[in-house]
């Protein structure tokens, strides 16, 4: 005996199945074409570095200004102004005002602040060799006051001052002014 749904009532629909499911809608999205991309920055995209213009200027002017200098140079004797400056001879003697007012940008730094004596000079030669590597003219090099060292002489300052003289890429050197290290520190133009 087959059962009749109560009066009114249709027969309950059958479930249907996953390949109908698919068809269907396959069926219903035919026409569907995909969204344009909007013509729009993507905030997730990250910004571009700052280009660094008035630095790139400097470094033009030091290198146009040590290429007309090259031309003058005579010499390899060293010509020693004084414990604060160093200057190679022939060259004109206002690098050495320049280079205490900052008229170039400092490129790269080096502080030495707790090294010994050997330590130093070999951290400062292989830094005068990467600034040379990276195509850097103006650096400064943190070699401390000696308020700390026996008698309070600065050991450092000494040593790191006759290396730069002995070094070849190294045009001229003065004792900056106090805010940017003062005694304690030098500043260094190096050849192209």
């Amino acid at each position: 005996m087959t059962r009749r749904p109560p009066s009114g009532r249709s027969p309950a629909p059958a479930a249907p199945s996953e390949a109908d499911d698919a068809s269907l809608f396959r069926a219903e999205m035919r026409d569907v074409a995909p969204v344009a991309a909007p013509n729009r920055a993507a905030p997730w995209r990250v910004a571009p570095p700052p280009l660094p213009l008035k630095r790139r200027e400097d470094e033009r002017a030091v290198l146009n200004e040590l290429a007309h200098l090259a031309l003058e140079r005579e010499g390899d004797a060293v010509e020693l102004e004084d414990d604060w400056a160093f200057l190679r001879p022939g060259l004109p003697r206002d690098i050495l005002r320049k280079l205490r007012r900052t008229h170039w940008v400092i490129q790269d730094d080096l502080d030495l602040h707790g090294l010994g004596a050997q330590e130093a000079k070999e951290a400062t030669a292989a830094f005068l060799a990467d600034c040379r590597r990276r195509g850097l003219r103006c650096v400064r090099i943190v070699h401390g006051k000696g308020l700390r060292s026996v008698g309070r002489e600065p050991v450092l300052k000494r040593h790191i001052r006759k290396l730069l003289t002995r070094k070849s890429e190294v045009l001229a050197f003065v004792e900056p002014r106090s805010i940017e290290g003062g005694s304690g520190a030098v500043v260094v133009l190096l050849d192209a």
